[in-house]
């Protein structure tokens, strides 16, 4: 089984999830990129947890670049949506995309680069054979 090349996830915004003025605070958008990347692993059958115990890896996040385009507001259900745009043997750098599912609104855009280390040194790691047979290359 190979990952498509496009991976979308829901989420619904949450009083909690915004600040004084009724809008999604900026670093929610980061749980939310967070939570399309878990649930992409997830999907593909890998847990983080059982990476850890069985691999000896986990994924960190080594760098963030992000767009503010536009505010999400409470209530509102979102897509993240989470692509591949390179795949290295120790890293994964993604484009992720947060829009508003109502009018489809581009409200946030970003890379992030995670990093496969070790879960004892925190050294970086080759990414699993396992993961890479399904991870695609990248769009």
């Amino acid at each position: 089984m190979t990952a498509a090349k496009e991976f979308l996830w829901p989420v619904r915004v949450y009083y909690e999830d915004t600040d004084s003025g009724g809008v999604v605070y900026y670093a929610n958008y980061l749980k939310f990129m967070e939570r399309g990347r878990t649930e992409w692993l997830r999907c593909l059958g890998f847990e983080q947890d059982a990476l850890r115990e069985r691999e000896g890896i986990l994924f960190a996040v080594r760098r963030v670049a992000l767009d503010f385009r536009q505010p999400a507001r409470f209530n509102d259900l979102l897509t993240v949506r989470s692509r591949i745009s390179q795949r290295r043997r120790a890293s994964l750098l993604f484009h992720q995309e947060i829009t508003r599912e109502v009018d489809h609104q581009l409200l946030c855009d970003g890379e992030i680069q995670v990093a496969c280390i070790d879960a004892v040194s925190f050294r970086p790691r080759p990414i699993a054979a396992s993961l890479l047979e399904v991870i695609p290359d990248g769009f």
